[in-house]
């Protein structure tokens, strides 16, 4: 895609970053900390790469959908899609756990994370390409995925502590903390097959849910009948 001036937000852990990517020449990419829902540290860097490059065109927006800080998510996608409003472009959701240094050989990782309240999820990779989908899981089953993938040689990811994963020692230590970042975000984009992208861009970008969206019911009745 040489004609393409893509921008890339990346914001599903406390070390976000962005890239911009021109048709020409190379990448200039920012990394700032925020708190888990980056809703201060995202725009000055954003603000300062308008700023340095006036009339910048975008003909495409890049956004990591997680999974990791839901909130942190959903302010990376909000910023993308409002930039790609105002430049009249598409703004697609990238998973961000495509997006990691364990990712840059193509090698196999599964990457897995704290889903909270005794639940916890796992996905495979490889190639730059989801094997299987973010699930979730219990104590025993994450144990045995991650004992499998230990016994394989893949690499084994989280974006959070390991020791807040209460696996077997020798299991705990195998785990790399990571996070992902907007270059390699574009290139997970750019590995993809078109299948793939196309499937991407046709989904409104949302956060990578490992459930469905909890929904309270309304206790008063209907105004309307």
């Amino acid at each position: 895609m040489p004609d393409t001036t893509t921008l890339v937000l990346e914001t599903s852990t406390s070390l976000g970053s962005l890239a911009l990517i021109p048709p020409n020449g190379s990448p200039v990419c920012h990394s700032f900390g925020s708190d888990r829902s980056h809703n201060t540290g995202i725009f000055p860097p954003l603000q300062q790469l308008f700023a340095d490059h006036p009339g910048l065109e975008i003909t495409q927006v890049l956004v990591g959908s997680g999974p990791g800080s839901y909130s942190g998510t959903r302010v990376g996608i909000a910023a993308a899609q409002g930039i790609a409003i105002a430049h009249h472009c598409p703004a697609i959701a990238v998973p961000s756990i495509l997006a990691i240094p364990a990712t840059d050989h193509g090698a196999p990782v599964l990457v897995i994370g704290d889903a909270r309240r005794g639940s916890y999820w796992t996905a495979h990779i490889h190639h730059f390409r989801l094997l299987t989908e973010p699930s979730l899981t219990d104590l025993h089953g994450l144990t045995a995925t991650v004992a499998n993938a230990h016994a394989s040689g893949a690499a084994i990811v989280s974006f959070e502590n390991p020791d807040r994963f209460p696996l077997p020692s020798h299991l705990q230590s195998a785990i790399r903390l990571e996070n992902p970042d907007a270059l390699r975000l574009s290139r997970a984009w750019l590995e993809n097959d078109t299948a793939t992208r196309a499937r991407w861009t046709a989904t409104p970008p949302q956060p990578l849910y490992l459930k469905p969206p909890h929904i309270t019911a309304s206790k008063r009745p209907p105004l309307v009948p």
